[in-house]
This record gives structure tokens, C-alpha cells and sequence, in this order.
């Protein structure tokens, strides 16, 4: 099983409900997603440093596993800052209608900027056993950090996919003819 995961991601993709639905079917892989956890969670050095917060700060967890033709893909958990979103529908359990993007929007938070940032490493044990992963095998962690038009850190994507299951393809940047 192959899966790709367009860096950066195609403005039609990116501005779907389900990102990797849309990558998923337009590939011809049969995708298929579970919510795994909501609820607070403390953040690691990394996600901290993306929310810009305190390590082991309390922040929203919302964490899914992806799965293509039935083979789990990816680990993908949302970041939010519980002192932005704490108490609001982006607590609630399950997938939000229409898409995450559009509850941080209603809640007044215009996406201004993204940084990404990937990163090829063994897994925690945790990821292994989600995965699936053979032993040796290893993720590639994918971090997105999206702010406001403020600067404000509005939402950080952690994706830990499973390196042997997946594709980057680069996009050209439009106009320009070489890497």
C-alpha cells in the first residue's frame, strides 16, 4: 500500500472537508479515517514551541487514524490552545461539520501563515502498534504550525505517517520551471 502526501498541498485539496479523503480518492485508494481521542493533553517541546506556549502546557488534542484499502497510514492530531478554544464546539467529540478550519474560523481566526516541518525518525512505541509498523521500520513526522492574520498560533498539525506507506511528492511552485 502507497499513499501520497503532496508537499506543499494542492489549494483544492488543501480546501477540502478531509484532506487525506480528497488525497485518498483521487488516487484511487479506498481512505477511511477513526477518531481516536479529544480532550486536553499536554503539549510536547515541539507543539509547544508551534503554539507558542509553555512545554507541558495543557492544550486541545484531537488525534485520528487514517487508514487506505485498510492498512493504517497515518496519525494525524490537530493542536489547538485550550485558552483560544477551551469550551467551544472544537472540544466536542468526532469530526466537525463542515471542517476544522471553517470552527476556527467561526470562533473570529483568519489563517494568515503556515510553517512545515518534516521530520524522518524511528517511532514511539505507541505509533508502532497504531500503525501497524514492522520493527526498523519509521515515520516521517510532518508538523504544521498555521497562524492568524495577527500572528496569533491558531493550530498545529502533527501527521506521523508510516515512511514505507507513503510518497512526498514536491510541487512546483507555479511559474517557475526548476527546483
Amino acid at each position: 500500500m502507497l499513499v501520497r502526501r503532496t508537499l506543499p498541498t494542492e489549494p483544492a485539496v488543501r480546501g477540502s472537508a478531509s484532506l487525506f479523503m480528497a488525497e485518498s480518492e483521487r488516487q484511487g485508494v479506498r481512505p477511511s479515517r477513526r477518531m481516536l481521542y479529544v480532550g486536553p493533553e499536554r503539549a510536547a517541546d515541539h507543539v509547544a514551541a508551534a503554539l507558542r506556549v509553555e512545554p507541558g502546557t495543557e492544550v486541545l488534542a484531537r488525534r485520528k487514524m487514517m487508514s487506505a484499502d485498510g492498512v493504517p497510514v497515518r496519525i494525524a492530531t490537530s493542536y489547538l490552545r485550550l485558552d483560544l478554544f477551551g469550551g467551544t464546539p472544537l472540544t466536542d467529540p468526532g469530526f466537525l461539520r463542515p471542517s476544522l478550519q471553517a470552527g476556527i474560523e467561526a470562533l473570529g481566526h483568519r489563517f494568515g501563515h503556515a510553517e512545515e516541518y518534516l521530520v524522518a525518525r524511528p517511532p514511539t512505541p505507541s505509533e508502532a502498534e497504531t500503525l501497524h509498523l514492522d520493527p526498523g521500520e519509521w515515520v516521517v513526522q510532518i508538523l504544521r504550525a498555521a497562524y492568524s492574520d495577527d500572528g496569533t498560533p491558531v493550530h498545529t498539525l502533527e501527521t506521523v505517517c508510516a515512511a514505507s506507506r507513503h510518497v512526498f511528492p514536491i510541487a512546483q511552485v507555479t511559474g517557475a520551471d526548476e527546483f
